[in-house]
């Protein structure tokens, strides 16, 4: 297949072009600093550009085949209060128009499982389950956007399905969008101690490997209009840090951190921001956000689109090895 992908130089594009290329794909990639790709493949053409340039979008899908669209504006602030919208947004509507007006076949957006609301009374969400929701964060507020547009966009020539990974880690760059990774890394130097809240807060640990399958697999056989949610195990904060020190071998003491402290956190940080002119790391909706339960279920996927989910033991073993071997210094 002839494939177009937007978002090659963040944590899942990159592990995504890999994957193509070692399935034989001729693959383009749309960026704006080629040098981000470094090494990844030999096996890809840069056309150098952006999401908002419709005619370079246009040009780069010429005889495409499928369009994975991942490019996004993924941080919890921005100084600039438009550029979420106009990335989230604006730019998946350029992208999709291109793809139609191109005549590609299947185009997959990748969106985020924060689109499909928390759950309630320890109910596992779905695809389905929540409607009308009050989003957290402009991150998912603008992600919900896009998703109206991609399934409105569809034309009987153009099939376009949406991907909804949840909490992604695993080997690969070490970028924001990857802070789940940053995070065991952290653990298994020692340096990182905490558990949000009282660590009863449940959420669903997807191993990267899988998150990749499920992209190429939605591209294959996603249904038109329709969103997938590609996760993994739900699993607990305390959960998860135990998991994270089994895989390691070590029990570190960890210590928990308060909401009521959290937000003071935050306030710190927005106050720096401001100070320095740059986002601030964390902010109160964010915190809000990730001390509820999100319990989800990839059924669909696994039904639909023969989705995989990796045991978390397994995923995180192999996210160790990688950490432990020194690779992810070159973000490999």
């Amino acid at each position: 297949m002839r494939v177009f992908v937007t978002g090659a130089s963040g944590y899942i594009g990159r592990r995504l072009v890999q994957k193509l290329a070692e399935e034989g794909h001729d693959i383009i990639m749309i960026l704006r600093n080629p040098g981000a790709v470094n090494g990844i493949t030999n096996k890809a053409n840069v056309l150098i550009g952006d999401i908002f340039n419709r005619e370079t979008l246009l040009k780069g899908m010429n005889d495409c085949d499928w369009v994975f669209h991942l490019a996004a504006y993924a941080k919890p602030t921005s100084l600039d209060r438009d550029l979420p919208y106009r990335t989230n947004v604006d730019g998946t509507k350029n992208v999709i128009e291109a793809a139609v007006n191109a005549g590609v076949k299947k185009v997959v957006i990748t969106s985020t499982a924060g689109t499909m609301g928390f759950s309630k009374d320890s109910i596992p969400v779905d695809e389905e389950t929540n409607k009308n929701l009050l989003y957290h964060t402009e991150y998912e507020r603008t992600k919900h956007l896009a998703e109206e547009i991609a399934i409105s966009s569809a034309t009987p020539s153009t099939s376009i399905c949406i991907v909804n990974p949840t909490r992604v880690f695993g080997p690969g760059k070490l970028s924001k969008s990857n802070s789940m990774t940053r995070i065991i890394k952290l653990y298994g130097k020692g340096i990182w101690r905490i558990i949000p809240g009282d660590g009863d807060s449940i959420g669903n640990y997807a191993f990267i490997d899988d998150v990749v399958t499920g992209h190429i697999q939605a591209a294959k056989c996603g249904r038109s209009g329709e969103r997938y949610i590609l996760g993994g195990e739900n699993l607990s904060f305390l959960e998860l840090f135990e998991s994270i020190g089994e895989a390691y071998g070590i029990k570190r003491k960890m210590y928990f951190v308060s909401r009521e402290n959290l937000k003071r956190i935050a306030s710190m940080s927005g106050k720096v921001s401001r100070l320095f002119g740059r986002p601030a790391l964390i902010s109160d909706n964010w915190i809000d956000k990730y001390l509820q339960n999100w319990i989800l279920s990839s059924n669909k996927a696994i039904k639909e689109i023969a989705y995989r989910i990796t045991p978390i033991d397994e995923a995180l073993g192999i996210t160790v090895d990688w950490i432990k071997s020194g690779r992810h210094r070159n973000g490999e």
